[in-house]
């Protein structure tokens, strides 16, 4: 059951109980792969930012200001405005939210998680 088995049949099951079986197999890894596509995707699109702009995206998903992060960073405001409008921009995402449900998706560990 450890290696991954989800369901299981007690012997003796009918054809139809062993249909049914598979059917939720099959729904399973279609969702799966659904999920796995999103999160390749998702970390595709985080790979063409730059460090520095990788460092200000995960600092804006906290709920940081372009003045927190730039305090944060060391950096001027109107750079860290820039870096995140960059970001905003290769990732395709027009707001903040859009922009934590993306980071998300790809799974990242945001700055401070453990």
């Amino acid at each position: 059951m450890k290696e991954g088995a989800v369901d299981f049949l007690q012997k003796p099951f009918t054809s139809d109980e062993l249909s049914k079986i598979i059917e939720r197999a099959l729904v399973r890894s279609t969702e799966q792969q659904r999920r796995m596509a999103q999160r390749n995707e998702a970390r595709r699109l985080l790979e063409l930012l730059t460090p520095r702009e990788f460092e200000v995206m995960q600092l804006v998903v906290t709920g940081m200001l372009n003045k927190q992060v730039g305090a944060e960073l060391g950096a001027a405001e109107r750079t860290i405005k820039a870096h995140r409008g960059q970001v905003m921009r290769k990732l395709g995402v027009v707001s903040v939210a859009d922009l934590v449900r993306l980071v998300q998706r790809a799974g990242v560990a945001l700055s401070g998680d453990a």
